[in-house]
Formats: C-alpha cells, sequence, structure tokens
C-alpha cells in the first residue's frame, strides 16, 4: 500500500470495534438529507441560498491550515466542533452581504483580509446550524432504537463550549457544497467526541440486534438459547431386494416403540409416542442411557 492511500484511511477506536462502523454510510447520507433540509429553512437559507449540498461523509481530520479554527458544541450525547475555512467564510459573507438575487464579485483573498468580528459571528452561527442538525439526528436515531425519548425535537439545543481541534484520526464528517453561480466547492467539517460516535453507533444498530438484545434482557442464557431436537419414530431394516421389488401401495408392517430424540444427531433422550388432537406428540422423555 502506498504511503498517500494509508494517510486516507480512518484510525478505528478499539473502543468500538464490534460496533456497526459499516453503517456509518447511512448514517452520513441521513445527515446530508438533513442538512439539505435545514439550508432551506427561512431562517438558514439567508446563509446558504447561493449553495447546494452535495455530499456529507466520514473523513480523515483535515490539517488546520486547510480548515481554520475549530469551534466548540455541546449536544445531548458528547460533544461535536465546527471549522469552515476562512475562504468559505468569506464566500457566505461576499453572498450574505451583496445584492439578493444576483451573483455578487469574487470574494476577497483571505490572505489579504483581516479577521473581523463578524466573520466570527458567522462561523459560530453557521457552526450552531449544521452541528445542531447532526445533534437532532443522532438524538432521532437514539429515539428509534428504544435509547432516548421519542417526542419530536427531543434534542436540547446545543450550546457553546471551549473548543478542542481534534486529534489525526478523529471521527469526522466532511461536508460538500457547491456555488450555484460560479461551480466552487465549499467545505466544512464536524468532529465527534467519542461519546457522540458512540451514540451515533447506538442509534444505527440493526432492528434484529436490538429485538434480539430486548427479548434477551435479564433472561438467563438458558431461557434465550434456542436449539433444534428431532425426533426419530421408527426405524426399520429391509434388505436391498425388498427395497427395490417395493410399488406404490405396498405396506411396510412396523411397531412403534419408544422413539428418539436427537440433538445435531446425537441421541438424547427416549421418549413415548402420544395423540393429541390429532396430532402425534412426544411425551415421559428418559435420558439415553
Amino acid at each position: 500500500m502506498s504511503s498517500t492511500a494509508a494517510q486516507q484511511l480512518q484510525v478505528l477506536d478499539p473502543c468500538l470495534l464490534g460496533r456497526p462502523v459499516h453503517l456509518l454510510p447511512q448514517f452520513a447520507a441521513q445527515l446530508a438529507d438533513d442538512l439539505a433540509a435545514a439550508m432551506r429553512v427561512a431562517g438558514a437559507r439567508r446563509y446558504w441560498e447561493a449553495f447546494e449540498l452535495v455530499a456529507a461523509d466520514f473523513v480523515r481530520t483535515p490539517e488546520s491550515a486547510q480548515c481554520g479554527r475549530w469551534l466548540g458544541f455541546a449536544g445531548n450525547a458528547g460533544s461535536m466542533a465546527f471549522s469552515i475555512g476562512r475562504a468559505g467564510l468569506l464566500s457566505i459573507l461576499n453572498y450574505r452581504y451583496g445584492r439578493r438575487g444576483q451573483a455578487p464579485d469574487a470574494p476577497p483573498d483571505p490572505a489579504t483580509v483581516k479577521v473581523t468580528a463578524t466573520e466570527e459571528r458567522l462561523a459560530v452561527v453557521l457552526g450552531q446550524q449544521v452541528c445542531g442538525v447532526l445533534n437532532q439526528r443522532v438524538a432521532a436515531n437514539l429515539a428509534r432504537a428504544g435509547k432516548g425519548a421519542a417526542a419530536p425535537g427531543a434534542a436540547a439545543p446545543i450550546q457553546p463550549r471551549p473548543a478542542v481541534a481534534p486529534a489525526p484520526g478523529s471521527w469526522t464528517v466532511g461536508v460538500t457544497l457547491r456555488d450555484i453561480h460560479s461551480g466552487a466547492p465549499l467545505s466544512y467539517w464536524i468532529s465527534l467526541d467519542q461519546a457522540m460516535m458512540a451514540a451515533v453507533l447506538q442509534g444505527l444498530v440493526p432492528e434484529r440486534l436490538r429485538e434480539r438484545a430486548t427479548r434477551g434482557a435479564g433472561a438467563p442464557l438458558g431461557a434465550t438459547l434456542q436449539v433444534r431436537l428431532d425426533g426419530r419414530l421408527v426405524s426399520k431394516e429391509i434388505t436391498l431386494e425388498t427395497l427395490f421389488a417395493m410399488k406404490l401401495g405396498d405396506i411396510i408392517p412396523v411397531s412403534l416403540g419408544r422413539a428418539q430424540v436427537l440433538l445435531d444427531e446425537s441421541p438424547l433422550f427416549t421418549a413415548a409416542v402420544s395423540e393429541h388432537n390429532g396430532t402425534l406428540c412426544l411425551t415421559s422423555f428418559e435420558d439415553t442411557d
């Protein structure tokens, strides 16, 4: 494997082994739909009206020079960090304060523009919006999995918290947008701490596994472990000549004694054969010597 390919691999946390990590693309697709819908809401449209969402995926945490500073937010199940590059912020500002409905002039070069309080406030607003959407998606999945409140909007509003730049290999969602006028891409990132990531995975547990866990909760192993038993009612030895001479309507005389009960072809019990309401039943079990 080349060094470039190796650098693109997500570093797995050993604490998450055995969890449904293979379902993370499903969560990313859900989040993409949620973010696209949130961008069309009246309060958010004034920031995002010139952009359309292209994709949301779990990616490597970008270099700090690429994404800019991180802003921290606390959600229901854990913490998130949001980052968007200055070029993206300036592009949004350019549309936000330009002529509505028209493409503004080209955004300024970040290297030649000082950071302003307006730019910093915009980063916080955008971070609250997108992290709030992710927080709501996690809460909705947990409610569906029976691990959280089921009421709509159960996730509490996220709160700003001191930002900590995520470590390399952290779980990070990368979101790509496209400028509908110029076609230029715009990206931002949401990094999840271990508690939030665990909540994401809890909400993705397949339905059959949740049902199995519910059935087995608090029950001893013997009460939940299922095994297959086969009942052998009769056996008879005949010659090969007799077998080949048989034709339709012939009768094989047998005597019905105690039946054998087998577990995986191994004799386990013997049992008496009885009839109940037209159904043959096994009763009076005895251990096989």
